[in-house]
């Protein structure tokens, strides 16, 4: 494994996300002396928070998986997880709703949900879950250690006899033929391979081996921390500042100063200069290069769809919603061709719609009640839509009467609250191509050939989160703070 040469003893590191502040805790265990500059008032990055007039808003991720993955930051300090975090296990850990009307919950205990699909599908496909979920628990087994949790510098990294073993058991096939050999119904192909939108691809184009992330979604648990999904950033934030870990909030930087083919330090936006033996990129990969760095001319990515976010403060409840709720339209493989290939909106939406107050009332004022929609949409380079022009908003009230027709009876009427976040905003947060989703995990952007950790010209520049190995979704960045950290330490990883 490749390493930072030279001193390493004050690591800078830009952005307070998820993978930065994983990355600082590491390194803080290492006995680093770290500094992390964070352009927001609080940390989290994607992970942030809005508040308004008494509601308080997830601004990134609403799903939890894998808590033992925010432990482990945690725990190289000596710091329990349960000691920063309240997390209570999401049961169902989603709420499925299709076209003819039927509802699939979907649980985490195999058990129950075997008995759910036997309900609702049949026990054939009872069965063909059950052989599903032994197929997926081996996949992450398989992937984990060797091609997740591992710094890679080449494709020559990826030959062991976990590659033979994923080979057989066809992990390098496409995701939808795979789920397809599971299942026979639609509602049951649909609820075990939506997740391939989160990798940035259709279900048809994605790979098998992102069958993972149904398993993370679908079987090993959904949680939710009290206060909201925010609440991670500050206990990362919080045990980081323990250790000695200075946080520097509201301290934009403008870029990263060089000299002799390395980092000398950054600068901020204010004309400060922080030296610095070694700097962590937290920003998204393709805008810290451009933004951040010397130029440099760096391959040409492709990018995931990005999506459109309704922040919703309602009074209006909804005795029928789970935490969350997928609603699957009458279209599948149209949809993603529209998203992806076409640059289109859907014309038949499904969408995501989180209503944290159904587990935590705490994060709206009494009585009301918060709720997050997410539609996918192409990204910025995908399609030219004039969001800026009114389009976002037309959009909201578009996909709210879409929400009114599937049993949300008068959701416009309840709404108290409202914010909408467009491709054009992610874009203005600087996410390149405004996707919130990073570069898509098509076969040449994953492992070894996604853009790579470490600088290929300034041996102690490292990069961390989604834009880089291995990955995106809350999982994978925050072991991609400890692969940055790892390069700056010589770990094992």
């Amino acid at each position: 494994m490749r390493t930072v040469t030279g001193p390493t003893d004050r690591v800078v590191i830009v952005g307070a996300g998820l993978a930065g502040l994983a990355c600082a805790l590491h390194l803080a265990a290492a006995g680093r002396r770290v500094t992390i500059m964070e352009r927001a008032f609080a940390p989290g990055g994607r992970a942030g928070r809005l508040s308004l007039q008494g509601y308080e808003f997830d601004t990134g991720p609403t799903v939890l998986t894998m808590p033992e993955l925010i432990a482990e930051p945690l725990g190289a300090v000596g710091e329990n997880l349960s000691d920063w975090l309240d997390l209570t296990p999401l049961d169902p850990a989603y709420r499925a709703y299709y076209p003819d009307g039927s509802t699939l919950d979907v649980r985490t205990d195999t058990v129950r949900m075997a008995a759910e699909i036997s309900r609702v599908c049949g026990p054939r496909e009872a069965d063909g879950y059950l052989r599903f979920v032994d197929f997926a628990r081996r996949l992450w087994r398989l992937e984990r250690t060797d091609f997740i949790d591992r710094n890679m510098d080449s494709p020559a990294d990826l030959l062991n006899l976990n590659l033979l073993r994923l080979l057989g058991m066809g992990g390098f096939r496409r995701l939808q033929p795979k789920i397809n050999q599971y299942f026979r119904d639609p509602r049951t192909r649909r609820i075990f391979s939506f997740q391939a939108m989160y990798a940035g691809l259709a279900p048809q184009d994605a790979l098998a081996i992102y069958a993972v992330i149904a398993y993370l979604d679908s079987v090993a648990g959904v949680y939710h921390p009290r206060g909201g999904m925010h609440a991670v950033p500050k206990a990362l934030a919080g045990a980081a500042e323990k250790h000695g870990v200075q946080i520097r909030y509201d301290t934009d930087v403008a870029k990263v100063t060089t000299a002799g083919g390395r980092a000398t330090g950054v600068i901020t936006a204010d004309g400060e200069y922080v030296p610095a033996d070694t700097v962590v990129l937290n920003p998204d990969l393709p805008v810290a290069y451009r933004d951040l760095l010397p130029p440099r001319r760096t391959r040409r990515l492709r990018y995931s769809p990005s999506c459109m976010v309704l922040h919703v403060g309602s009074r209006q409840a909804y005795t029928r919603t789970a935490h969350h709720n997928i609603h699957f339209g009458a279209a599948w493989a149209a949809t993603f061709d529209e998203v992806i290939h076409k640059g289109r909106l859907m014309s038949d939406p499904s969408l995501l719609v989180t209503n944290p107050t159904h587990t935590d009332p705490s994060i709206a004022p009494a009585g009301r009640h918060s709720y997050y929609v997410l539609a996918p949409t192409p990204n910025l380079e995908a399609a030219d839509i004039d969001w800026r022009g009114g389009m976002d908003r037309r959009y909201a009230d578009d996909l709210i009467r879409v929400l009114e027709r599937r049993g949300y009876v008068g959701f416009g009427d309840g709404v108290e609250v409202l914010r909408v976040v467009s491709p054009a905003d992610w874009a203005a947060q600087g996410m390149a191509a405004g996707t919130p989703f990073a570069s898509a995990h098509t076969f040449g952007q994953t492992g070894p050939f996604r853009p790579g950790n470490l600088h290929p010209a300034l041996d102690n520049v490292v990069f961390t989160g989604s834009g880089t190995q291995p990955g995106v979704g809350v999982p994978m960045v925050l072991i991609s703070g400890k692969l940055a950290a790892a390069r700056i330490t010589g770990g094992s990883r």
